[in-house]
């Protein structure tokens, strides 16, 4: 597999220091979710905060069930909490309908998931310029075929996801992800399909990518060479996130 000698170049850096007078570009408080009612509810986070600033990367884990995906989804103004708020860039989700989350969404956030959620129906090129059209960005062809070259992919621009191995979807989809040069990347569970070699691999691109924009990297795993790779890694139980230590 061959990246851009720039990617190739910081494939295997350290983690940028972070500035600690950096603005938050996400604050979580109070954050509580319940499903059900009354005998039957269930809490599934409770009373959790979490802050994290420009560039940063975090990594939250912790056991099936605990939430991780539910908060994953909160984070991205996919679903509603029951109490608390959620920032992004320091605008409130509670103040937006959904058109206005929406809209947070294509300005400010990138996703990758486990499934790779590539549309079949799209070769590789227009899946990736797909966000950039929606978020209405300049040069989209031209950022998509360059971002598209960064993850090694240049030479597969017509094939539609159905002609690609895992580990090339799952590049399509970091690609995808990183085009708009989204202030917030959300990944979930980003190596779950792939074989060990092809995971390494693309936990390598992740963060190369993830250095050379700036991009602020929130991903859910129980990878746990893949968190380790984050600055900070927290640990959801019992609702609540605290730090994970070595």
């Amino acid at each position: 597999m061959t990246y851009s000698p720039a990617i190739q170049a910081i494939s295997t850096a350290p983690a940028l220091p972070i500035d600690i007078t950096a603005a938050n570009v996400l604050t979580v408080t109070h954050l509580t979710q319940q499903v059900g009612d009354g005998e039957q509810s269930l809490t599934i986070l409770r009373d959790l905060h979490l802050e994290v600033r420009q560039g940063e990367s975090v990594a939250i884990v912790g056991s099936s069930g605990s939430g991780k995906s539910t908060l994953l989804g909160l984070l991205a103004g996919l679903d509603v909490p029951t109490h608390g708020e959620i920032r992004v860039r320091n605008q409130a989700f509670s103040q937006l309908d959904e058109d206005g989350r929406a809209a947070v969404r294509a300005e400010s956030m990138g996703f990758v998931f486990q499934s790779f959620q590539l549309l079949p129906s799209m070769t590789v090129l227009e899946n990736v310029m797909l966000p950039l059209q929606l978020a209405q960005q300049p040069e989209v062809h031209a950022r998509a075929l360059a971002t598209i070259a960064q993850v090694g992919l240049a030479d597969r621009l017509q094939h539609y996801p159905k002609q690609l191995s895992g580990g090339e979807q799952q590049r399509v989809a970091i690609a995808r992800a990183f085009a708009p040069h989204p202030a917030i990347l959300l990944a979930d569970e980003p190596t779950g399909n792939l074989d060990a070699a092809t995971g390494a691999r693309i936990i390598d691109l992740l963060f190369s990518l993830n250095q050379a924009m700036g991009t602020t990297l929130i991903l859910v795993t129980h990878d746990a060479t893949l968190a380790k790779r984050c600055a900070r890694v927290l640990t959801l139980i019992d609702g609540q996130l605290s730090a994970t230590c070595d």
